[in-house]
């Protein structure tokens, strides 16, 4: 199976640009260079169709990709970038809250974190404020090609236990580069989007 269509439809700076067809919104959001891009690019086995900043921790806008005119991934500007001065962080807050705690069409937020690391105090932050503001979320542990298959389970704790995560919760661990975790998340978009009266994108596979 494989995804039939997708293509990149806007760098959106505000709500005036947001696409206005209705469709569900799955969010992306992450610290700069996490893998956001690549984790979208393996998803619908395209290589460059989300591209990463050059410019990392500088982007302000939020990157529309619609999926076989069923869904948009959005992928967030990335935050924790050292180089970005405060205000501009404070900036890409109002920014992104706005998005979050507004867009209707939002079914889930999925915050992406670097599994060969603890998370950082800035996935700490977002993961708490997605929760209090009672967000869909869904994590993802990527890189897992990184570290060694034996440490997987011991660093997929470690988020949860970092994140405080409630017993249940899953933690997706994946790799853009083999693939792992591909099936589960394709299940989790399934089960986030709602397929009424229209047939579902068909899965990538190997």
């Amino acid at each position: 199976m494989k995804v039939k269509q997708a293509e990149f439809i806007i760098s959106a700076v505000g709500p005036g640009q947001y696409p206005e067809d209705a469709l569900p919104e799955i969010a992306l959001a992450g610290r700069s260079n996490v893998g956001k891009s690549s984790l979208i690019n393996r998803l619908i086995s395209r290589k460059n169709l989300a591209r990463t900043s050059s410019q990392p921790g500088k982007t302000q806008t939020l990157n529309y990709y619609r999926i076989n005119d069923f869904f948009y991934f959005v992928d967030v500007p990335g935050y924790g970038y050292a180089k970005v001065s405060r205000t501009e962080r404070a900036a890409w807050g109002r920014f992104i809250e706005r998005y979050l705690t507004d867009r209707e069409p939002l079914r889930k937020v999925m915050l992406i974190i670097d599994v060969r690391h603890p998370p950082s105090k800035d996935d700490q932050a977002m993961y708490d404020w997605l929760r209090h503001n009672g967000l869909p979320i869904a994590v993802i542990a990527t890189k897992a090609d990184k570290i060694p298959r034996s440490q997987w389970q011991k660093n997929i704790k470690i988020v949860r236990e970092t994140l405080g995560m409630p017993k249940g919760d899953p933690v997706i661990l994946f790799s853009a580069e083999t693939g792992q975790g591909l099936d589960e998340l394709w299940q989790l978009l399934d089960e986030t989007v709602e397929w009424i009266g229209e047939e579902k994108p068909e899965i990538p596979q190997e």
